[in-house]
């Protein structure tokens, strides 16, 4: 059997032909994965020779990642918010300019806490954790998405304060929340062939676009958050980068006048932020 070390060298050349980014990064995830250590150890290990069922395992990572599957599914998880998350084919990646979200969302208090669209929970996840006093509802239209949520709460052990409901928004709900937050799906049809293969082609469709012009969650929400949003709450919603105008639109077109548009790491416009008035 190679080392570590030669089955990493003889990866790179073919996830570079595949179209691969950055072929290295992904080659040491897959290898990581593949001898089942963590990845800061893997240097360490690549002196010596695979297993069968290691050099097995990093060859199916490879042949799964040319066909451009992302590697968090091939892993099984995703790093966020300092936490590893339960990612599968059912679920949206959880991505680094999603954090822009949870840090508004610890910017000041909340007690009860709403997530629309929920996904891996990622969000509400994250944020119940850095408050053991909250408590938190996820809403998601996809049963296969809530049992992947349940399990990163229960890995978490969150369960007991985070309420996962299968739901189309706010049909159903009863109550108030001092927080609103969703990441719903808002890339507009046009926009789809774009995509790279690894959202297009692996992640769920009902997790990316409403079709149209992206905007048909937003209308949902701007609809029925005045309902559900305590006096003095907050709403906070991740857009695409060319969408804050239209969701203020909406937003002041359903009574809001307090927002703001916040920006990710990289400077694009990420989450529009509302306060309820007193």
């Amino acid at each position: 059997m190679p080392t570590a070390a030669e089955a990493l060298r003889a990866a790179l050349p073919r996830l570079r032909a595949a179209g691969i980014a950055d072929p290295a990064r992904d080659a040491r995830r897959l290898l990581a994965h593949a001898m089942a250590i963590a990845p800061d150890r893997l240097t360490l290990a690549l002196p010596r020779p695979l297993s069968a069922a290691e050099a097995a395992a990093f060859e199916a990572a490879l042949a799964a990642r040319g066909q451009r599957q992302p590697v968090s599914q091939i892993t099984g998880s995703r790093a966020f918010w300092g936490r590893s998350f339960r990612v599968t084919r059912d679920t949206l990646d959880p991505r680094p300019e999603t954090e822009t979200l949870v840090a508004e969302a610890l910017s000041a208090p909340f007690v009860r806490l709403l997530d629309l669209g929920t996904g891996t929970g990622c969000v509400l996840l994250s944020c119940l954790a850095e408050r053991p006093h909250a408590t938190g509802v996820g809403i998601d239209a996809s049963a296969a998405a809530l049992a992947v949520a349940r399990e990163n709460a229960a890995r978490l052990g969150l369960s007991d304060r985070a309420d996962l409901r299968l739901g189309d928004w706010f049909a159903g709900l009863e109550g108030r929340f001092d927080l609103i937050v969703s990441n719903p799906p808002y890339i507009a049809a046009a926009e789809l062939p774009a995509l790279a293969p690894e959202v297009r082609d692996w992640e769920p469709m009902l997790a990316l676009s409403p079709g149209g012009d992206g905007l048909a969650a937003y209308r949902a929400i701007a609809a029925g958050v005045q309902a559900h949003l305590a006096p003095g709450g907050r709403l906070l919603l991740e857009i695409g980068a060319t969408q804050a105008g239209a969701v203020l639109a909406l937003l002041a077109a359903a009574g809001f006048s307090d927002m703001r548009v916040l920006p990710d790491l990289d400077g694009r416009d990420r989450v529009v932020a509302v306060r309820n008035p007193c």
